[in-house]
């Protein structure tokens, strides 16, 4: 099985052509070596994927044939990424994350421009 069908397959990109692309941009790794989308993979192989802020690893448990349910994913892949990956990414969404009470109206065009140059500081 190609790398670009399983990484579909898998769920980890939404579309066949962004796992191909993905992988001709240099953000699937194996072994710290760039592969093409035609790269056959095999059991136990460990991948490196770059999902930006992500950096994703997984180990190869069982090959498929058609792209699976949500619920049943894991049982074709172990995550073997780091939880400090994931609480990067936890951290960013805090930080980005802008809360705003349902009693408050949108803001207006002086409103944004404010928030905005606060923010440039």
């Amino acid at each position: 099985m190609r790398i670009d069908k399983y990484l579909w397959c898998i769920r980890i990109y939404k579309t066949r052509s962004l796992a191909c692309e993905a992988c001709n941009l240099g953000k699937v790794t194996l072994n710290n070596t760039t592969v093409k989308p035609s790269k056959e993979i095999s059991v136990g192989d460990v991948y490196s994927i770059n999902l930006n802020p992500l950096k994703k690893t997984i180990k190869v448990i069982a090959l498929l044939n058609n792209r699976v349910g949500a619920k049943d994913v894991s049982t074709y892949y172990q995550d073997l990424t780091p939880q400090q990956e994931y609480d990067k990414i936890e951290m960013m969404n805090i930080m980005y994350f802008e809360k705003r009470d349902s009693h408050i109206k949108r803001p207006t065009k002086k409103d944004r421009r404010e928030i905005d140059k606060f923010k440039e500081q």
